[in-house]
Parts: C-alpha cells; sequence; structure tokens
C-alpha cells in the first residue's frame, strides 16, 4: 500500500466531507428564504487497479443534489401579490437582460412602473388576456409578456350585451290596448302583475351610465310585449314614469309551455330571442311564463364606467384581474406556469431561479389548475423545505468525518517522517 496514496486518499475524504459542510452552510443559511430548495451530497467512491499484494487506496467523489420537487410549507401573508404553488410547476420569471427562468420563489411586489417583481429582482411573465380566454405556445416562450399590476389610465367599457331572466304570470289579465307600455300613456298602471317593470344599467363608450326601463306588457294568451325606453326620457311629473318624451324600442314575445318561443317587431334580435336596444342585445331566453308572481329574477349587463384600477386580483388558476371600486374585475392576465419530466436536475442560479438541462427534459408550458400543474395560491408564500434538525445533524456527522480523515493524513504523514529517518 502506498503510504502517499493513503494521504492522497484522505485529502480526498476532507475535501467531501468540506463540500458537505457547504452544502449544510447553505442549507442553514437558506432556511428563512422563500421556496428554497435544500441542497445534499452524495458520495461515491474512486477504486484505483490493485493487485493480491498491493493495494492501492482510491478516494471518494461528492455530488450536489438539490431537492427542487420537494413541497415547502405555505406561509400565508397580508399582501395579495404574494404567490405560492400548491403542488408541481414553477413561474416563469425574466431578469432585466430578458433572460428566461423559472422558480417557486413567488414574493411578488409591483415595482416602479407598476410590474410584478420578485424580492430577487425577477419579473412574472403570463399571457395577456385580452378580453378572451389565453392558450399557450407549448413549445417556447412566444406570447408571454410582464403582468403588470396597475394602470394610471382611467377606462371605460361600453356596453354591447346584456340579459334578463324571470317570470311572467301566465294568469295575468292582458291589458287593453291602449294601456300597453309602448303607447306610452300617462295613465298606465305599471302596478298591476300584467304590467312588470324594471330597469338595467348599461354604459356608452365614454363610460357615462345609461339606465333603461323595460316593461313586460300581457297583450293576449301566451303573449307579451316588450317595451324599452330610455330613463332620463321619463316624465318628470306626476308619481310615475309616464309619459316618457322618447318612442319606446319594442317586441312581441311568444310563449309556450317550455319558455319563450319568439320575438318577432322592429327591437326583436336575429336570434329571435333578443332585444336590440340602441346597439345592445339583450337576451330574453331566460324569460319564462308560469302561472306565478310576475318577477325579474336575474339581470346583468357588460361594460364599466370611466374609472381607475384600485388593485389586483388573483385566482387559484392564475387570471390576474383588475379591481375597480364600482365595476365588476376584469381580466387582464392569465400567469403562465411551467414544468419538466425531472425537477431536482434543473440547474440552479443566483436568486433562487432554474433553468432547464438535457437531464431535467424539456419545459411544457400551461396553466394552474390543469393536468400536471399545482394550483396558485394568492396571500401566501411558500416557504423553505429545509430541516434545520436535519442539518444540525449532518454539521456534527460532516465534522466527525472531517477530523477522522484529517487523522489518517496526519497518521500518513508520522510514516512519510518514518521513511524519511531510515536514510539517516
Amino acid at each position: 500500500m502506498s503510504i502517499f496514496g493513503t494521504m492522497k486518499t484522505a485529502v480526498s475524504g476532507m475535501n467531501a466531507q468540506a463540500n458537505r459542510l457547504g452544502t449544510v452552510g447553505d442549507n442553514i443559511a437558506n432556511s428563512s428564504t422563500t421556496a428554497y430548495k435544500g441542497a445534499s451530497t452524495s458520495f461515491s467512491s474512486l477504486v484505483l487497479p490493485s493487485t493480491s499484494g498491493n493495494y492501492n487506496s482510491g478516494g471518494v467523489e461528492t455530488k450536489v443534489r438539490y431537492s427542487v420537487s420537494e413541497q415547502g410549507a405555505l406561509e400565508y401573508t397580508t399582501s395579495g401579490s404574494d404567490l405560492a404553488i400548491q403542488g408541481e410547476g414553477f413561474f416563469i420569471v425574466q431578469d432585466t437582460a430578458g433572460n428566461i427562468f423559472l422558480t417557486r420563489a413567488g414574493s411578488f411586489v409591483p415595482d416602479e412602473e407598476g410590474y410584478l417583481v420578485n424580492a430577487a429582482g425577477y419579473m412574472l411573465l403570463g399571457y395577456n388576456a385580452d378580453g378572451g380566454t389565453p392558450t399557450t405556445v407549448v413549445n417556447s416562450y412566444d406570447g408571454l409578456v410582464p403582468v403588470k399590476a396597475s394602470n394610471s389610465a382611467i377606462t371605460a367599457v361600453a356596453t354591447t350585451n346584456g340579459s334578463l331572466t324571470g317570470n311572467l304570470n301566465k294568469s295575468a289579465d292582458a291589458v287593453a290596448i291602449g294601456g300597453w307600455a309602448s303607447d306610452n300613456s300617462a295613465t298606465t298602471d305599471v302596478d298591476m302583475d300584467s304590467i312588470l317593470k324594471t330597469s338595467v344599467t348599461t354604459y356608452d363608450e365614454y363610460g357615462a351610465s345609461v339606465t333603461y326601463d323595460f316593461y313586460f306588457t300581457k297583450t293576449g294568451d301566451n303573449s307579451w310585449e316588450v317595451a324599452a325606453y330610455n330613463a332620463a326620457d321619463k316624465s318628470t311629473t306626476g308619481s310615475g314614469s309616464f309619459p316618457y318624451s322618447s318612442t319606446a324600442i319594442r317586441a312581441d314575445m311568444v310563449f309556450d309551455s317550455k319558455g319563450l318561443v319568439s320575438m318577432s317587431g322592429t327591437g326583436a334580435g336575429a336570434d329571435g330571442k333578443s332585444l336590440m336596444v340602441n346597439g345592445i342585445s339583450f337576451d330574453l331566453s331566460g324569460m319564462n311564463q308560469l302561472s306565478s308572481e310576475s318577477l325579474i329574477s336575474e339581470g346583468s349587463a357588460n361594460g364599466s364606467p370611466a374609472e381607475s384600477m384600485t388593485g389586483i386580483q388573483i385566482d387559484s388558476d392564475g387570471t390576474v384581474y383588475a379591481t375597480y371600486a364600482k365595476s365588476d374585475p376584469k381580466a387582464l392576465y392569465q400567469v403562465a406556469m411551467a414544468t419538466v419530466q425531472s425537477p431536482d436536475n434543473l440547474k440552479l442560479f443566483s436568486g433562487n431561479v432554474y433553468k432547464p438541462t438535457a437531464d431535467s427534459g424539456v419545459v411544457t408550458i400551461g396553466f394552474a389548475g390543469t393536468t400536471g400543474f399545482g394550483e396558485i395560491v394568492a396571500g401566501a408564500l411558500e416557504t423553505s423545505n429545509v430541516d434545520l434538525a436535519s442539518e444540525l445533524t449532518e454539521m456534527i456527522e460532516s465534522q466527525r468525518s472531517y477530523t477522522a480523515n484529517s487523522k489518517v493524513f496526519q497518521t500518513g504523514s508520522d510514516l512519510m517522517d518514518v521513511l524519511i529517518n531510515l536514510a539517516r
């Protein structure tokens, strides 16, 4: 056996334990780092050729691995822009140079321009909603844009469609000609069950509100008239809205036992189930005729007034909504997610971000909540998966092993001294 070889083996052992201590130190230092994945050192032996009468000591080599696929616990915060992933997948982010990375560190806050940036300075990417459902580009990062959480511009969305759902009383008496709402009579009684009134607020292209009054008047067996007026044109005298200063937009409605059959007249839409009011299509297919009280159970219209964003709201599927003081939330983006076949083989970079390698497999892009991807939890962060108790145990083991290897080296050095002294 070579004494010099033994000393080299001991040096190899000390270097290996030093690497192990290095990963322990990193893990302890990052035990509070958002979504940090613990590092571990694996050992493999190096064997040199030996003969029956002469043993050549080899050594040991190390390989550092990261437990990227191991989920950390979720910790809830008070910030709605903090994001955690429950399950598989990564956020897609970019640095200031436009380089794309993967990460699970979701401590995002708006920067000075309103873009969502995490604590390491990486910008969150997603797809524009553009009023529809985004689609991914599965084989590249094309189409991804930075997610912006604020907008100083005042916006308005004109109403294009609405709907009314409810019941018209089949048992109500028909209203005589001359008493229909479209006759615009000052004596029209809107309190009767035979005439049902409701109002819907819409918005023009400038964001100004426009309210329309709808009247459903029973005109005969299984037949009703629907008439719509601009509420701004109603009477300012007396106790009611009639007469209006404008002409009604009207249509005739025919029902059978299954509901609305058809609509006809100057205001009827091409589908025979809607009323066209100044370019706005009101869907009335949800209206029914049963022997019960006439009432509107639900009504809605799209569009929004002129106002600024007050913030954002992020759903579990990654949809980023702009929130407003008065209007309904509006979808702006959908956060993109990525996954690989072997997350533990991703290459780690500073800032707790990763890039794919040949061993990790190709990147697949999708959305939260779909097959192969976890859900996004807003107002939470994924904590480090480091177990401090295990790391402290590893540290003690490494220290003992390092000391033992140093003793081997010292013994070899002493034996070398003996050999050198033989020549004296």
